[in-house]
Parts: C-alpha cells; structure tokens; sequence
C-alpha cells in the first residue's frame, strides 16, 4: 500500500518554539516578485512558444526554463522537504522517538522548509503571467516502507534531502539571470546548508561530520553542485506526481 500522502499545513502549536537555526532576509516585501518580458500563452494544452513558462505540454505538467524554471524547480524539492519534515513531526512517536535537541532541530527544520515552500509558491503565484493553469500543483508522494518512528531512517533520509537540496540549489544557482532571484537563492542555499550540518550532528554527535568532508570538495573547498537533471531523478524517487523538466540542463 503507498504511503502517499498532501502537503500538511504549519501546526500552530508549534508557532513559538524557539529557533536556533535563524532565517533572516526571506520576506515577500523585499523579495520584487517580478519578473518582466515574458509571453502569455493560454493553450496549455500545446507546446508553448515560451518554453519559460511552466505549464502543460502535452498533457504534463513542464517546469519550463530560465528564472520560472529554476523558482518552479525550487518549489517542487521545498514541497517534498516540507512534506517529509511534516510527516517527522507528526509521526506517532516522535517525541519518544527523539531527544529533546533532536526535536527541536527537527521542528526548526520543518518550519523553515514550510515557508520555503509557500515563499515559492507566492513568488510564482505573484510573477506568473497566468498562475490559475502554470503553477506547479501540490505534489503528492510515496515513502514506501519507511518507518517515521525509526530514528535512523528518518536522519538517514533527511541528510540525503539536505545535501541534495544544497546540491540543487548550487547547480540551479548558474541558472538564474534575475539578481534578486539569485540573492535569494543564495539565502536559501545557506539555511539548507545549516540544515545538512545541523542533521549530521544528530546522526554523529561531537564530531567533525557536521563540516561534510565526504562532500567539500579538498582541493576548492566548495560544495557539490548538481544540474536539475542529476537531482530530479533522486527527488523522483519520492514523488508521484508526474511533470518533466525538457528545457532544464
């Protein structure tokens, strides 16, 4: 049976727990949620001439290229983040399951990829010529066998989406003309980055593992970067929702 499962919304419960992972600068005001010059094209239903805009090609949902491209490729890997720390934080024994630092880092990384997720989905709905039919949809998704209240699957899968998520970001980072856009991707980046380090405390304490030497590179010192094309296929592993990425490197 598929542990298919929709986007949750923020528990207000958890609204005024103190996070010691800060996100700062990431405001809808300061973000200009514009982006200028590009074509409307209403038949969703055909090959659009503007492969920029996403949008239905053939019957499937397309990211399209450029600036919407990269914000619509964004926003689907900040749904499957959000979706999977909102499964961790509302599995049945999540407080039995970790220790006091390990839920509040857990439920500090939850709240950040939820505004990831929605800041994404306002940038598009704000910036799209037409979002009611060139919006990403809400994804569905597929765990399989994975146990929530299993302590070492859920910082195994979570280190594997965080240094894929700062590897996408990094990749996709050449992509973007708009320097705002890449401002805040740069913001982005270095949250998840936080993230990556702060799960790999977890799963090795007083360790040097939180610097990520197996994935810094020894000879530049910077971290893996990842075209679209090398990271949806690790994405696509937990969503089923189908959509394509033709005119994405």
């Amino acid at each position: 049976m598929k542990n298919e499962v929709k986007i949750h919304e923020v528990d207000p419960s958890l609204n005024n727990r103190r996070s010691f992972l800060k996100l700062s600068g990431l405001t809808l005001v300061s973000a200009g949620l514009v982006i200028a010059g590009c074509s409307n094209n209403d038949d969703n239903d055909s090959p659009m001439e503007d492969t920029s805009l996403p949008g239905i090609r053939n019957g499937v949902f397309d990211l399209g290229s450029g600036d919407f491209g990269v914000l619509t490729y964004a926003y689907a890997l900040e749904q499957l983040e959000a979706d999977f720390y909102t499964k961790v934080v509302n599995a049945s024994n999540f407080n039995t399951t970790f220790n006091d630092i390990e839920r509040q880092v857990l439920t500090d990384l939850y709240h950040h990829e939820v505004i990831h997720r929605d800041f994404f989905k306002a940038a598009l709905s704000g910036a799209l010529p037409n979002p009611s039919t060139q919006l990403l949809p809400s994804l569905a998704f597929n765990y399989g066998s994975m146990n929530f209240n299993s302590r070492s699957e859920v910082l195994a899968t979570a280190k594997a989406l965080e240094d894929t998520g700062v590897a996408a970001y990094n990749g996709a980072g050449k992509l973007i003309k708009s320097p705002d856009y890449l401002l805040l991707a740069g913001k982005i980046v270095s949250v998840e980055a936080r993230h990556a380090s702060a799960i790999r405390s977890l799963i090795n304490p007083n360790s040097s593992d939180f610097a990520g030497d197996d994935i810094i590179s020894t000879s530049t010192g910077l971290d893996a970067a990842k075209d679209p094309s090398k990271i949806l296929p690790i994405a696509g592993g937990f969503i089923t929702t189908k959509f394509t990425a033709k005119y994405l490197p």
